[in-house]
């Protein structure tokens, strides 16, 4: 029988997880391949480290190049994450005629401009399942299933540490920080949680998903980053009194005008699919011209999900040796000549509807002040919420705004700062009231 030789860089959570699954999986992989898929190597910082799992005839090294450069391996699993030394060892991988596996999204949104031709012009397969959604299928749906569809819109909970934190708030209507101490108490949020709570690892997935579904390679400055560490429990609350989630979105469109990016809190109807996505579950929605929305919903990280993801990707590999042919489908299903560069909307020039909040001092003619700057911005108001008297504190004051520009909104409030009765930085969320 054939036998597709694997090497693994990285043996943390993830990689524990992908070693795990070709121990016990070994037979139904066989059956599903033709081939023996036979772990070699794994190369860790840490080799004398029990992991809990009888690896045989399994080597463990510290030296990288045992895998990268070896002779016995077919295939490069890179879990080590970071963007060096697994960019160069990727590379090395590519060029030395090895297959590689990667679940390292930051390097695919930094770098996969650069990798993916390397690995066509290799004759090379570079797949990464794992780098997006954990166990959700999304990055061949989009390169396969969905190859026919212009892909007008995509968009979805991309992080499951902030829709576990802001799922929580609500039900519990406990407060950010409590939230977080707590996810960080449970595994869900790192001991440094930024990476997660601003927003950075769902711009990489979004980078990656855009690449995709676009045919561009848009660089992470060319996306609006906004995490949700300025979500407080009022808002969460007024989102919910008003029929509404607040869920951190990744969304990418594409139209004749260019590309919209942004990773940001948004209010979404408590009766939409997107809203009932809880807890640490991601789901990504996808609007091709043909298929229409389609939703794919699941757990998105985690050592079993990502590492489902990071050994379908294995089988991807063998089934396409045995059938003798490689790189069937480009990495970001264009081939690398068609790539364009298309123009990214400005922040200012997006249009949409706005959660507004301000803390006011409840006197008499404030209101009237606040709508006049609305109004010298040409901002139409929807809805005004307000609760609570006090002479001495100030009082939420929640506004909803009909459709308008970013800028207009961004000018009123920094206007309406500036007013004696507003009493802290006013606030302002998305609201997407059309989402599935």
């Amino acid at each position: 029988m054939q036998e597709l030789r694997v090497g693994i860089l990285g043996f943390g959570v993830v990689g524990r997880g992908v070693v795990d699954l070709l121990l016990t999986q070994g037979e139904l992989l066989r059956q599903r391949t033709g081939m023996a898929i036979r772990l070699r190597r794994i190369a860790t910082r840490t080799p004398g480290r029990d992991r809990g799992l009888s690896l045989g005839d399994i080597e463990l090294t510290d030296d990288l190049q045992r895998v990268v450069a070896a002779d016995d391996i077919d295939v490069v699993v890179e879990l080590m994450g970071g963007l060096q030394p697994a960019r160069s060892a990727i590379e090395e991988a590519l060029q030395s005629g090895k297959d590689v596996v990667t679940a390292n999204k930051a390097l695919l949104a930094t770098y996969g401009h650069e990798l993916v031709p390397l690995a066509l012009a290799q004759h090379r397969e570079l797949l990464f399942e794992a780098a997006v959604a954990g166990a959700i299928p999304i990055i061949k749906v989009l390169r396969e299933s969905l190859a026919a569809n212009r892909i007008d819109q995509l968009y979805g909970i991309l992080n499951g540490t902030c829709n576990y934190i802001l799922t929580e708030m609500r039900e519990q209507g406990s407060s950010f920080a409590d939230v977080l101490r707590d996810a960080q108490a449970k595994g869900f949020a790192e001991a440094d949680p930024s990476f997660d709570i601003d927003g950075i690892d769902a711009a990489h997935k979004l980078a990656i998903l855009a690449a995709i579904s676009f045919g561009t390679f848009p660089a992470l400055s060319q996306i609006h980053i906004e995490g949700i560490r300025h979500v407080a429990d009022i808002d969460i609350q007024w989102a919910t009194e008003m029929g509404y989630r607040i869920k951190l979105l990744g969304i990418a469109k594409q139209d004749a005008g260019g590309v919209e990016l942004r990773i940001q809190p948004t209010l979404v109807p408590v009766g939409s699919m997107v809203a009932s996505v809880e807890g640490v579950h991601n789901a990504v929605f996808v609007r091709g011209h043909a298929a229409g929305t389609t939703m794919y919903y699941g757990r998105g990280a985690g050592e079993a999900p990502t590492a489902s993801a990071v050994v379908g990707d294995l089988v991807e590999i063998a089934r396409s040796r045995r059938a003798g042919c490689s790189g069937r489908v480009a990495p970001f299903s264009v081939m690398p000549e068609y790539i364009k560069r298309f123009p990214v909307r400005e922040t200012d020039e997006w249009r949409g509807e706005y959660y507004l909040r301000l803390a006011v001092a409840d006197r008499p003619g404030v209101l009237a002040e606040v709508t006049q700057v609305l109004a010298k911005q040409q901002i139409s108001i929807d809805a005004i919420h307000q609760k609570g008297r006090s002479a001495v504190l100030a009082v939420p004051l929640i506004m909803v705004t009909h459709a308008t520009t970013e800028r207009q909104i961004r000018l009123a409030l920094a206007e309406m700062e500036q007013l004696d009765a507003v009493q802290e930085t006013p606030r302002f969320i998305r609201i997407e009231p059309n989402v599935a």
